[in-house]
């Protein structure tokens, strides 16, 4: 048996996932939307031998507050289209996954099927969905929807999306193409299969006209942290992506969504967790808090508080002092919602006030955030690695290319000489590499079962 090793995805918007990253003497924002950037950053992911690139994803300018957008500050506003993206990065590439996000809100079953199929074909099985169900209202006027779906229609509707999904990726066996050209059978008439799916949500005939993916289903991926993401990740996602700033709630949420693959049949193994954390990592220590420093010395004021707004459920700070304790808040402000709760957790453990919130959450936004040399961030990574709190990580790096490459060269050698992170990739698909299944075809399994009945 294989020892078990650290897992490790790369979230890397072009313009750096730090609040001021873009700012960075360093960073590149005039080139975030030009591929040959992003294919520096994708090679030099591979290079660091993750395990995919990961890119978060919506369908409208969305920021922060509308100050953001009203004054010019924001940067992630646009970007590309990750399967677009993804598809062009396939081709300079050999063994990076490629985790897209699509919504199932807003998206039709039928054509993400056969988005991502294509995907998984063009990059020889290295496809991932981040399936999300878009909290953004202001997605809905981009769709000639007058009201955004409330959280648990949201959720219900993708639930029946994936399930819609997977039935399409197997409309066609695996050996379906025999391509005969003495007797001009292109493939077994009896290997395609309609779904003929009717639901609350959908009714989709199919099949899908793209062959079966080499990986039989591109990985799913997840983000959910309430209660219906945590239900939903355990009945279908093979990989979460996750958000908490301790050990002992990284082992309570491990532990709790493992727990409930049992009742869909699944064993712990078949779900990836991988927390997200932000890493600040250099020679010594003091160089480390320096490039901390030095990107939040970047931040306008007006960010920070449009950050803490959008994290805390819409709650105007600007007529607070920015250096004044963290207020109590109204209880008009109050939403009971996870990440809501996060942030005042946050503020009251460490006294901070709301600069200081906003400087702590800018580099990762309710995420985890190390700083050190290598062998003290390596530290806090295998204590969570080896304690039922992580399988690997989503890495954010603070700023694009500067802590990506920082990772590279200083994270990647010393987990190596622990001997808890690959020195070379295992596989050359995605699943291979994550050490995930491929799922068998729904209908090959059906006549398994009735010919052992028989």
């Amino acid at each position: 048996m294989s020892k078990r090793q650290i897992k490790l995805g790369a979230f890397i918007p072009a313009t750096a996932q730090h609040a001021a990253g873009w700012r960075h003497p360093e960073s590149r924002p005039q080139d975030h939307l030009n591929l040959d950037y992003i294919i520096e950053l994708a090679k030099t992911a591979e290079k660091g031998l993750f395990d995919a690139y990961f890119l978060a994803d919506g369908l409208s300018v969305r920021w922060g507050s509308a100050i953001e957008g009203e004054l010019g500050l924001g940067d992630k506003g646009v970007g590309f289209e990750p399967v677009t993206l993804f598809a062009a990065l396939s081709a300079v590439t050999k063994n990076l996954g490629f985790i897209a996000t699509a919504s199932t809100t807003y998206e039709d079953p039928y054509l993400l099927a056969r988005k991502f199929a294509s995907l998984d074909h063009i990059s020889k099985g290295r496809a991932a969905w981040n399936v999300v169900t878009t909290a953004s209202p202001d997605t809905a006027s981009n769709f000639g929807l007058t009201q955004h779906p409330d959280p648990k229609t949201r959720y219900e509707r993708a639930d029946e999306f994936i399930e819609v999904t997977q039935k399409l990726w197997d409309s066609w066996e695996d050996d379906a193409f025999i391509y005969n050209k003495e007797s001009g059978q292109f493939f077994h008439a009896d290997k395609i299969h309609e779904p003929k799916h009717k639901g609350k949500y959908f009714s989709v005939q199919g099949p899908l006209n793209v062959s079966r993916p080499p990986q039989g289903y591109p990985v799913i991926v997840q983000a959910g942290q309430s209660e219906d993401g945590r239900e939903l990740a355990g009945k279908y996602a093979e990989v979460i992506f996750t958000a908490q700033q301790n050990l002992a709630d990284a082992q309570e949420f491990y532990r709790d969504v493992k727990s409930r693959l049992v009742k869909y049949g699944r064993q712990p193994d078949d779900l990836k967790i991988m927390p997200g954390v932000s890493i600040f990592v250099a020679k010594t220590e003091q160089e480390a808090q320096e490039k901390y420093q030095l990107l939040n010395s970047l931040i306008h004021p007006k960010v920070g508080l449009s950050l803490l707004s959008g994290l805390s459920g819409g709650i105007n700070l600007e007529k607070y002092d920015l250096d004044a304790p963290f207020p109590k808040l109204e209880d008009a402000d109050i939403n009971f919602s996870s990440r809501q709760q996060m942030m005042i957790d946050i503020a009251r453990k460490h006294n901070f006030s709301i600069r200081q919130l906003y400087e702590h959450i800018a580099s990762a936004r309710g995420h985890w955030t190390l700083i050190g040399t290598a062998e003290q961030v390596v530290d806090q990574l295998q204590q969570w690695f080896e304690n039922e709190a992580a399988d690997g990580f989503n890495v954010l790096p603070p700023s694009t290319p500067a802590g990506l490459n920082d990772f590279v060269e200083f994270i990647v050698p010393e987990l190596q000489r622990r001997g808890l992170f690959r020195t070379e990739y295992e596989g050359t698909t995605l699943r291979e590499n994550l050490g995930l299944k491929r799922p068998e075809n729904q209908h090959v399994l059906a006549k398994h079962h009735i010919a052992e009945a028989s």
